[in-house]
């Protein structure tokens, strides 16, 4: 399984259970990172979510992506290269099914969420299996083209916040635009922001998300 770190409200919590039934995020770094790139982000989250941070399985070195890790070899455009997102997909399964041993608690409704690579993951996992993801969060990620990821609307899919920024070079924002709407074809509910600014993550863009977080689990209590 992918080896995680377990935020809650007051920081990492190693040794330490989330309430039972909290609600979930799992967050997922950028190619060449590590999980620890994203902690900082714990604070802009509703306090009653517990963040897991997952490392991706393959050492980006060995493609080129620097020092940290990747989730898969990226092929152009909107394409990852299809057995190496396929493993990682695969273990972002494994994760899921062993979330209630990660968390030490059984676990409440799960998100996924990520930056550029890791959003891409949360994106292809979502699109792949939609009745198991109360929400995804994708930090200028793109809509996935690979064979396991569906093109037919989804029914019951999550609703999707996506955030791009119209300078990213890495990940163009026309990506941004093309993907969007693929994403309202398959029927799923889009929150998309944009930000004037390159491949990152701004304070405006995690305001953002954490409005959109809070409003996303108080229709959940609601309805439940």
């Amino acid at each position: 399984m992918l080896e995680t770190q377990l935020l809650l409200a007051d920081g990492p919590a190693a040794g330490v259970a989330a309430p039972p039934r909290s609600p979930v995020l799992i967050l997922m770094h950028g190619r060449g990172a590590d999980p620890s790139d994203l902690a900082p982000l714990r604070r802009w989250f509703p306090d009653q979510v517990a963040i897991v941070l997952a490392r991706a399985p393959f050492e980006a070195a060995r493609w080129g992506y620097g020092p940290g890790w990747a989730w898969y070899l990226y092929d152009g455009d909107d394409r990852p290269e299809a057995e190496s997102f396929r493993r990682s997909q695969q273990e972002l399964d494994a994760l899921v099914e062993g979330m209630e041993d990660v968390l030490g608690a059984e676990p409440g409704s799960l998100f996924l969420g990520g930056f550029s690579q890791g959003g891409t993951m949360s994106l292809g996992y979502a699109l792949r299996r939609p009745g198991e993801i109360a929400g995804v969060v994708n930090f200028s990620g793109f809509v996935p083209n690979h064979p396991d990821v569906p093109v037919a609307p989804v029914p019951g899919g999550p609703p999707v916040f996506w955030g791009h920024g119209t300078a990213d070079a890495a990940i163009p924002f026309d990506m941004a635009v093309k993907g969007r709407e693929r994403l309202r074809k398959a029927g799923l509910e889009l929150e998309a922001r944009d930000y004037a600014m390159g491949h990152g993550i701004s304070p405006d863009e995690l305001r953002d998300v954490g409005r959109w977080m809070a409003g996303v689990l108080e229709r959940s209590e609601q309805s439940g």
